[in-house]
């Protein structure tokens, strides 16, 4: 009999528990109250807990950088309980055209420019969202620890961070290094080779996978590699019932490291459909399938 991954169990950050998929909040920016309230609500109808959001986000649409967390905040005074339903997380650090800083003021700056955004005292888990090559991690360790003693934050994590930038910050922290955030998906290998999931066990990190669809490209594959991703991806769905999407989301949760997707849709549809993605088991051989013909050659 094949033996079958196991369904990923519930997650914490801080306390806080999580069910294992995320919604984010890249493309939440430039609509209206009522079409955003409807996004946060088809995600809790959903089952999420964790939100992701971060102050670049927006910064392309006409509401500009800090939109997203500004039309979060609308949707809070509208519906002030939807607050504390929520394990919320955000991102600082890059600001347009320097690109990163991580400064203790600025990061101090940046955190409460986000709260007031957000119109919220404190959020659960902050993220440094890019590395600042020009910053020491003591000097980023000395601003995220006054930031949890004054109780903005609740747990810190890192974006797009290298195993050994983490463990120089965690060094210089009194609290630890909650959380990686870093892309994968059956297009991105990266994190399952270079120490980051390895990390995230190790140390006991939640894991957060951006862009767990390839960026869409999962969605329409326009090469060779990507339709044949998407083959076995379909297969997979077709057994259980479910989208390709699902199909994804549940392929990269099988990793033991128990990775959690951001479902990043924007479509209230296609949210309502992220409990299929608890579906899908996968055994090793099938699991395994998809990482070769991502990677274009057999394991030895």
């Amino acid at each position: 009999m094949p033996v079958h991954l196991p369904a990923p169990a519930k997650l914490s950050v801080a306390g806080h528990e999580l069910v294992p998929i995320a919604w984010g909040m890249w493309r939440f920016a430039g609509v209206d109250l009522a079409t955003a309230r409807a996004r946060i609500d088809a995600a809790f109808d959903a089952g999420v807990t964790l939100f992701d959001t971060a102050d670049i986000y927006g910064f392309d649409t006409p509401g500009g950088f800090g939109s997203a967390e500004a039309l979060l905040g609308e949707v809070f005074a509208e519906a002030p309980g939807l607050r504390d339903r929520m394990v919320l997380a955000t991102k600082g650090g890059i600001i347009p055209g320097v690109p990163y800083d991580s400064s203790a003021p600025y990061l101090a700056s940046a955190l409460d420019a986000s709260l007031r955004r957000l119109r919220t005292d404190r959020v659960e888990l902050w993220q440094i969202h890019r590395p600042d090559l020009l910053t020491h991690p003591q000097e980023v360790a000395r601003a995220l620890e006054e930031a949890h003693r004054a109780g903005k934050v609740g747990a810190f994590g890192v974006s797009n961070f290298t195993p050994s930038q983490t463990l120089a910050l965690a060094r210089f922290l009194p609290v630890p290094v909650a959380s990686h955030q870093s892309e994968f998906s059956p297009l991105h290998l990266a994190p399952l080779f270079d120490g980051l999931l390895d990390q995230s066990m190790g140390q006991g990190m939640a894991f957060l996978a951006w862009s767990p669809l390839g960026g869409g490209r999962l969605g329409d594959p326009a090469d060779e590699r990507g339709q044949a991703i998407a083959g076995l991806l379909d297969a997979k769905a077709a057994e259980y019932g479910v989208s390709r999407a699902a199909a994804t989301y549940s392929w990269v949760m099988a990793h033991p490291a128990r990775p959690i997707p951001i479902v990043g849709t924007q479509t209230i549809e296609r949210i309502r459909e992220i409990p299929q993605a608890f579906m899908p088991r996968w055994t090793r051989a099938e699991w395994y399938a998809v990482l070769q013909v991502s990677m274009g050659e057999r394991l030895p």
